[in-house]
């Protein structure tokens, strides 16, 4: 039912298409013995996701993506019952047709964070952070050897090394000014990442729009869209732990930092935040409290310090 998808181009016509999607959505439900269920598809998200009645979600890779699907299939199935937060539990996952993979899993309950953010009263904010610092702690305290099949990089130096001969090109590709990317080279080179840290399962998406809350009370109900996920540096998590939970605020980033037992000097940061696979500085600037300066190393104050 669903056109094979090899290419970027073909992934943003197929997947973006109700008229296409949504009959192979509801095939693949029937033959999972969930014929004539409602689906409800979920606005945001790289991938179709779909709400399958009132207690499943399903989420379908292309085939350009099928070893996103593999991989969340396998880390939802690692993590299971092994954080503070709630996390999907996988009820079938695997090859559809054409190419394409599927996860179907439990649906967490709660309100999306980042939709609530501006309701929840500051020492609750503080709580949560807390609770997102517990978890980051059990998360990368997992040992991630048995994912080593579907997460990489299996060289993280190598790989720190890719990122850094890129990362001037990704940024000017976002659009960023030239007074800023003049800069990228010389602070990158300033800052000394480990090439071989401890090996940590990362989420490498902790933001507030990926947690669910409970209004009544305020305490996280949930943790999802590990797709992402990669084996490396625990460093590297806090990158969208300050930009898109604690988003520059240094009291929050203290706490989340304090309940994980272990703080990051902000240029650490910084450099992972050049260095991310997902790095988008001007959405950033756009998005959070200006520097002092129009320096990285004033930027990385401005972001994740915790003072």
């Amino acid at each position: 039912m669903l056109p094979a998808v090899e290419t970027d181009a073909e992934r943003d016509a197929v997947v973006s298409d109700e008229g296409v999607m949504r009959p192979g959505a509801e095939d693949l439900c029937a033959r999972l013995g969930f014929a004539g269920a409602s689906l409800a598809r979920f606005p945001d998200g790289s991938q179709p996701v779909y709400a399958v009645g009132d207690d499943h979600v399903l989420k379908l890779f292309p085939g350009a993506d099928a070893r996103l699907g593999i991989a969340e299939g396998r880390v939802l199935a690692h993590v299971q019952g092994r954080l503070p937060v709630p996390t999907p539990v996988v009820r079938a996952c695997g090859p559809y047709e054409n190419g394409w993979q599927y996860v179907l899993m439990s649906r967490l309950r709660g309100e999306n964070l980042a939709r609530s953010w501006g309701q929840v009263p500051r020492d609750h904010r503080e709580r949560l952070v807390v609770e997102i610092g517990e978890t980051l702690a059990s998360l990368h305290s997992l040992d991630p050897h048995a994912l080593g099949d579907v997460l990489g990089p299996e060289d993280w130096g190598a790989f720190l090394d890719r990122q850094r001969a890129g990362a001037v090109e990704r940024q000017r590709a976002h659009g960023l000014s030239a007074a800023w990317l003049e800069q990228i080279p010389d602070f990158l080179a300033s800052v000394a990442l480990p090439r071989a840290p401890r090996r940590s399962l990362l989420h490498t998406e902790v933001m507030q729009q990926h947690f669910l809350v409970d209004p009544d009370g305020w305490r996280l109900t949930g943790l999802f869209d590990f797709e992402p996920a990669l084996i490396g540096d625990r460093a590297y998590d806090f990158v969208a732990a300050g930009l898109f939970v604690t988003r520059g605020d240094p009291a929050l980033l203290a706490r989340l930092t304090g309940a994980y037992g272990h703080g990051f000097e902000p240029r650490e940061l910084m450099a992972h935040t050049l260095l991310h696979v997902y790095s988008d500085l001007p959405w950033y600037l756009s998005e959070l409290p200006a520097p002092a300066e129009e320096t990285l190393s004033s930027l990385a104050e401005a972001w994740f310090s915790t003072v």
